[in-house]
């Protein structure tokens, strides 16, 4: 095993791979930007260097900046956690030319799956169904409007070196296709350096299932149960779950089985995962992630293994620690993503510094975090700030669990996305397992959060602050321009709030 690893990332999961690091007797080894000098990813490293300024290009996003800093700190190996550099061939190739393990998929099979028009025909060659649509890139509007037509209405742009949504277009008419065929282009060419798009025919109401597998040094195969990601915000992952709910055996099984052949076709190792679009009984590949997810923390509560532990054994030359018959699922799990967003905004990110946080507990809930008071959220990193993560027996006491969870997390100064997800829990649709990629959308959710102008957190300190000296809240009531009566219905009830009465939380006519 590894002496010495780079953990190439920041924030949570640079944290959690260092735990992991230290549990294999490991050294994690970090590094930071100059916005990052006091955060909480720093406290967790054996040892860390300044790598750059804030902006992720010339620090996170900086190869040979992250290669150098491997070298100085005496690395064998470099995690690149998700995000940043994690599916970038480009490092992985400097990485093997410098003698250092990436820990992670090597450069080609990497590539390939990077190209979404390369990856579609490699899936197909491997006997896995892909959706309709053209393996080629688009060589004008009117080469798309020709190509839209021949698959039939509705469509979707993708860029073929993107991925995470970005750069999708979704088009329902003629009419729609050179508006939306400049702006895929401009967006990819923008996110990924190419302006290279294609179109495959759009999936109505379908399911977002994806696969979790490893290949080790050996090309031997296997999946981890699947974990349904359908609750999204343009083509963003919110909750997710495991198992899903629409799922039966004998897909599960199916849907595994083809996921671990596509990954060996191409040469591929180590953790990876396969996305599908499912509707009406039938699953196709969408394309494949490279690294590890950010909701793997939901496959490791119902399976009891940890998939960084997998990742560095593989990387380091061992065999899969398990065969596919071993693997049993036992209860059910779900992450919600807390970002700094604003999901009456339209989840417009929420900059800001951290003033108050208090992490939920209990049986079978787990949160993921890198910030704590004082912690700085900044507008040039990702949102994500923390994830809930709930295991019980069932679906229906996760969705319990997890609803008292969030009631409990308490994090004020920035906004975040509790609020969408308490609201998402309690609908019909999700309580009875009937999800869809589009359904935030569809049922017009992030409408029904549209409350009191101030936000949330800020009422609920002013209640706090109210109950401990009237005069300070008194001043915060004039500042905010609340009237006072207000304040005052809050009072008492925030003091329960407080200490996690579920009765305390005012009525809609009190607010």
């Amino acid at each position: 095993m590894f002496r010495k690893v780079l953990i190439a990332n920041r924030g949570e999961v640079a944290i959690r791979i260092a735990r992991t690091c230290l549990k294999l007797g490991i050294k994690p080894m970090g590094v930071y930007s100059e916005a990052d000098g006091h955060s909480l990813h720093r406290r967790f490293m054996h040892d860390d260097v300044l790598i750059g300024p804030a902006p992720p290009s010339e620090s996170y996003l900086s190869i040979e900046t992250i290669v150098r800093a491997a070298a100085d700190l005496g690395c064998e190996a470099i995690h690149p956690g998700y995000g940043f550099l994690a599916e970038n061939p480009a490092f992985v190739r400097r990485c093997e030319e410098e003698g250092l393990v990436f820990v992670g998929p090597p450069s080609k099979p990497m590539a390939l799956a990077g190209d979404k028009i390369a990856s579609r025909k490699a899936m197909a060659a491997a006997g896995v169904p892909v959706t309709k649509g053209v393996d080629r890139v688009l060589r004008s509007a009117n080469d798309a409007v020709e190509v839209a037509a021949s698959l039939g209405y509705p469509v979707i742009f993708k860029a073929s070196g993107g991925g995470g949504g970005i750069g999708m277009a979704h088009v329902d008419a003629a009419s729609q296709v050179p508006e939306a065929f400049e702006r895929a282009r401009s967006v990819s060419l923008e996110n990924f350096g190419s302006p290279s798009i294609f179109l495959e025919k759009y999936v109505e109401r379908a399911r977002h299932i994806e696969i979790q597998a490893f290949v080790d040094s050996r090309g031997h195969g296997l999946y981890l149960g699947e974990r349904e990601c359908s609750v999204q915000r343009r083509y963003q992952k919110l909750i997710e779950e495991t198992p899903s709910p629409g799922m039966i055996p004998e897909i599960r099984q199916q849907i595994g089985k083809t996921a671990v052949r596509g990954l060996e076709s191409i040469g591929y190792r180590n953790a990876g995962t396969v996305e599908f679009l499912y509707s009406g009984g039938e699953f196709h590949f969408n394309e494949v992630n490279a690294r590890l997810q950010v909701e793997h923390t939901i496959t490791e509560a119902v399976t009891g293994f940890d998939l960084v532990e997998i990742q560095f054994r593989i990387a380091a030359g061992e065999p899969l620690p398990l065969d596919q018959e071993s693997i049993v699922l036992e209860g059910h799990a779900m992450e919600c993503r807390i970002n700094a967003e604003d999901p009456r905004a339209d989840f417009a990110p929420g900059p800001g510094r951290i003033l108050e946080y208090r992490e939920p507990r209990g049986p079978g809930v787990r949160v993921d975090s890198g910030v704590g008071v004082g912690s700085i959220v900044s507008e040039r990193y990702d949102p994500l700030i923390a994830k809930v993560i709930v295991h019980t027996t069932g679906r229906a006491a996760t969705i319990a669990a997890m609803g008292r969870a969030l009631r409990e997390f308490r994090i004020v100064g920035v906004p975040t996305t509790i609020p969408f997800h308490r609201a998402m829990l309690r609908t019909d649709e999700f309580v009875s397992g009937d999800l869809w990629t589009t359904m935030v959308s569809d049922l017009k959710l992030v409408d029904r959060l549209h409350g009191p102008k101030v936000p949330e957190e800020h009422v609920e300190a002013i209640a706090l602050a109210l109950a401990a000296n009237p005069h300070i809240a008194e001043r915060l009531s004039n500042r905010l321009r609340l009237h006072r009566p207000r304040v005052t219905r809050w009072a008492s009830a925030g003091r329960e709030s407080a200490q996690g009465g579920r009765d305390a939380v005012p009525s809609r006519h009190q607010r």
